[in-house]
């Protein structure tokens, strides 16, 4: 059975959990390490650390936080913000991650991408996309690099396939235009992208309602949802979602 999976997702900055809209006005919602062990407890598929500011601060994602978010759980993990290596990938799958996220080096290196799927598996290696609406793209959306801050010229859905063709074993597009505003997902984005490729992709920015989630997979053509405000707010709980994705008919794993 092919299960569409919830992935809570943790933005850390300076070692805390944040949330925020369009990836700015962010607020402090506690510990990661805690919240992470909340939601592996409570039956979450799978877990994404990202280190929003690594990047931006030119600095390599904080190995503590990973450590200890690691210790705590029981699924699989992935982790991005600030990757730019090989040497970077191994530090974090040494301290027990599972995947990694790579998003603007990727961008700027794509032969990392290659050299990284070749020596650890493209099963490790999920690319981010940071996307926003542009209307001089041939997709209507473009990739946007360093904490979403720098258009980089480059269309959202070429830059996908391309990322396939160089061993990536999955996509996570990301809306700058819906994140944090729990209006929905980025139906259109979604789909040009999932459709493109043969990846999994994971849908991410904007949930809002448990409709939201069945959307995403149902016309979003995602595989799996990424949830970041309907979940550390207490808006609902992974079962709720879970649930609801079961009655609409959508193979979940309970």
């Amino acid at each position: 059975m092919d299960y569409r999976r919830i992935i809570p997702c943790l933005d850390v900055k300076h070692g805390r959990l944040v949330k925020g809209v369009n990836f700015v006005n962010l607020k402090d919602v506690g510990d990661p390490a805690e919240n992470a062990a909340a939601y592996s407890e409570a039956g979450a598929d799978e877990l994404v650390f990202l280190d929003i500011t690594a990047t931006l601060e030119n600095r390599k994602t904080l190995l503590d936080a990973v450590q200890r978010t690691v210790d705590r759980i029981s699924v699989p993990l992935t982790v991005g913000g600030g990757i730019s290596s090989c040497q970077g990938i191994e530090e974090l799958l040494d301290l027990g991650v599972s995947k990694v996220s790579i998003n603007t080096a990727a961008v700027r290196k794509p032969d990392l991408v290659r050299q990284a799927a070749k020596k650890f598996g493209s099963d490790k290696i999920t690319i981010a996309i940071d996307t926003a609406k542009n209307a001089d793209m041939p997709s209507g959306f473009e990739v946007m690099i360093r904490g979403g801050t720098t258009g980089a010229g480059i269309d959202a859905v070429e830059w996908a396939k391309k990322a396939e063709g160089l061993g990536a074993g999955a996509i996570l597009p990301t809306s700058m235009d819906t994140d944090g505003k729990l209006t929905g997902y980025d139906l259109p984005m979604t789909r040009a992208i999932a459709d493109a490729v043969s990846l999994p992709v994971i849908a991410s920015g904007g949930a809002g309602t448990l409709e939201h989630l069945y959307e995403a997979i149902d016309q979003g053509h995602a595989d799996a949802v990424l949830v970041a405000s309907i979940a550390h707010f207490g808006t609902y709980s992974i079962r709720q979602m879970k649930e609801y994705l079961a009655s609409r008919g959508v193979p979940v794993s309970l």
